[in-house]
């Protein structure tokens, strides 16, 4: 049986800032908030029916000696109490049902944009900003939703409570009219600090979890050069902060805790004490008197709740602010018409701008900025000086940023977004691995092309051309041994060459690899150019790297500097005649012949 998806399509979600994304989520149920608010009142109300049943009793039963009329009142108020009981269970259901959607329709939201602005995200938010988002800001939005049912019941609750007191003492209903404003007028305060103080820190928490999670991801390579003690002492110093800062929000939680336990407790007494004293001097009955106490003891479950929504309301508000940043991003212009439709996006299609015909079978990719052309149907490689410029390359290659790069003489950005995804690859050396066993990481997808029996065939051969296939042997399990994110038990060598059988699994029309072998030996590489090489036959691969290995098996080489092409020919043409290429890639040899074409014929030996 599938899994079920909570939300398929949450909706739109409301970013204009954190109230109205909050009430978005309230306006998603509108008919399960409504039920959550009319058994959230009927519950707060019959929470004052009992304190009158009381006072009857008293009344009627005890002060008159009417055994008949006391057993009367004795079983209503059992009855008001099974009710009550019901009520409290009905309200508790379908406001865990409130926030539980709530949590959901923001998980999806916030998933949806994930994978809607892709290669932004890295570059805008940081790993433990969205840690946080996904891991305690849901959370606490979907929290909000509680004023919704018992809050709403609160302040009705308050307000027949005033109405009946009046109907006993107008002293006493004025003194809860006035009180219960005045209550909030002292926790009003300690509310705002607790936003700032809530802001800082969940700021700070942000920024320390993406520190913890650079230092796991990186824990080898900072050993090996002696920088885990470095990293550990910035690590503990900004812990320190984040305790600090954790101490002065706890501090305000403290008072605020404090205050909605003891403000309503000084409230009850004091109403009490004039109560009394008014059932001294006969104003009112002892029967009154009880229902008095009663009243104002069932207030006390109001008051709690609207100063504890009060002080969701501050966290969720801060959390909603966060997670309306996260929506607010938008993915790079990368001109042209966008997918997914517009409509999705909010644009009428009638504003959409055509999409021109891709070319119809391998064309030239051209690069104006640089003048590089990439020659459809063969092995390219571009040695860049400047590893910004080679990246920078890639992007406009790829259609990751606006440009005039033309494919097959049609710009690239006028082409659908989703057409170049198809059929143009960039495989960056340290793109992301996601958990699953290794057959997963490699393709995601089944596919059942050639039946079972040839069904791990491609994923063996593209393991071989990557010159990787000792890493799926070393696992306990093959291919199906389970890797966890970022494939972290794996060496970084043996992650990038799963990156490269990855990608070339996908089959892509053009492939475009960033310095795939930096992380491995030169026996490796080796192997790994010649078989990309054999791998690629006949379509568009480009290579962006300076290693002499993988240039040397290159059908045509370019020399990237200063932001232009300065060269392009082969690998041993360039070290004859280009000394700034020679120093690039013969890496200060003294010697330019140590790493020509022949030297990786000797490591593939």
């Amino acid at each position: 049986m599938p899994p079920q998806i909570p939300h398929s399509e949450p909706g739109t979600p409301d970013t204009r800032g954190p109230l109205r994304y909050l009430w978005w989520l309230v306006r998603c149920q509108p008919w399960r908030v409504l039920r959550g608010s009319l058994i959230g009142t009927a519950w707060m109300i019959g929470l004052s029916v009992r304190p009158w049943l009381i006072a009857r009793a008293v009344d009627d039963g005890l002060r008159a000696h009417d055994n008949r009329a006391l057993w009367l009142w004795v079983a209503a108020i059992v009855v008001a109490g099974v009710g009550l009981s019901y009520l409290g269970i009905m309200r508790h259901r379908t406001m865990t049902f409130i926030r539980e959607d709530a949590k959901a329709r923001s998980a999806a939201v916030v998933l949806r944009q994930l994978s809607r602005i892709g290669a932004v995200l890295p570059r805008r938010v940081g790993a433990g900003e969205v840690a946080t988002v996904g891991g305690s800001d849901i959370d606490w939005t979907a929290q909000v939703l509680t004023l919704t049912g018992p809050g709403v019941g609160a302040v009705v609750a308050y307000a027949v409570i005033a109405v009946v007191l009046w109907s006993i003492s107008p002293v006493l209903a004025l003194c809860v009219l006035v009180g219960v404003p005045a209550v909030g007028l002292v926790v009003g305060p300690l509310l705002r600090r607790l936003d700032r103080a809530e802001s800082v820190y969940r700021q700070q928490q942000g920024a320390l979890t993406a520190r913890s999670g650079d230092i796991v991801a990186g824990l080898r390579v900072l050993a090996g050069v002696g920088g885990r003690e470095l990293f550990a002492r910035r690590y503990a110093a900004r812990s320190r902060d984040l305790l600090a800062e954790g101490y002065r929000v706890g501090a305000v939680n403290s008072w605020i805790d404090a205050a909605t336990v003891a403000i309503p407790g000084l409230f009850l007494a004091a109403v009490v004490w004039l109560a009394a004293r008014m059932a001294v001097t006969g104003e009112i009955s002892i029967g009154e008197l009880v229902a008095v106490y009663g009243y104002v003891a069932t207030l006390v479950v109001p008051v709690w709740f609207l100063l504890e929504g009060s002080h969701e309301l501050i966290r969720g508000r801060v959390a909603a602010r966060r997670i309306v940043a996260l929506l607010d991003l938008v993915p790079d212009d990368v001109g042209g018409p966008r997918t997914p439709p517009g409509e999705r996006s909010g644009v009428p299609a009638a504003r959409r701008p055509e999409a021109v015909p891709a070319p119809g079978g391998p064309a030239d990719l051209h690069d104006p900025v640089t003048g590089l052309t990439v020659r459809a149907g063969r092995l390219t490689g571009v040695a860049a000086d400047d590893p910004a410029e080679a990246l920078a390359l890639a992007d406009r290659l790829g259609r990751y940023v606006a440009s005039n790069v033309t494919w097959g003489g049609v710009p690239l950005t006028g082409i659908a977004l989703d057409e170049v995804r198809a059929r143009i690859l960039v495989a960056d050396h340290d793109s992301y691995l996601f958990a699953g066993t290794l057959r997963d990481v490699l393709r995601p997808r089944s596919d059942d092309r050639g039946g079972p029996g040839t069904a791990d065939e491609p994923l063996v051969a593209a393991l071989r051309a990557a010159s990787a296939e000792d890493v799926a042997e070393a696992l306990p399990d093959g291919l199906d041994t389970p890797l966890d994110a970022r494939a972290r038990t794996l060496s970084g060598g043996q992650r990038q060459r799963v990156r490269l059988a990855r990608a070339l699994l996908a089959e892509p029309e053009v492939l475009i690899l960033v310095d795939p072998t930096s992380a491995v030996d030169a026996h490796t590489e080796a192997r790994i150019a010649e078989r990309l090489r054999a791998a690629r036959a006949g379509r568009t691969t480009l290579v962006l790297a300076t290693s002499p290995l993988l240039l040397g098996r290159a059908d045509t080489v370019a020399h990237l500097q200063g932001g232009r092409i300065v060269g392009t020919g082969g690998h041993a043409d360039l070290l004859d005649r280009d000394p700034g290429y020679r120093r690039l890639v013969a890496r200060d040899s003294a010697d330019p012949d140590v790493d020509r074409p022949a030297d990786a014929e000797e490591a593939l030996r």
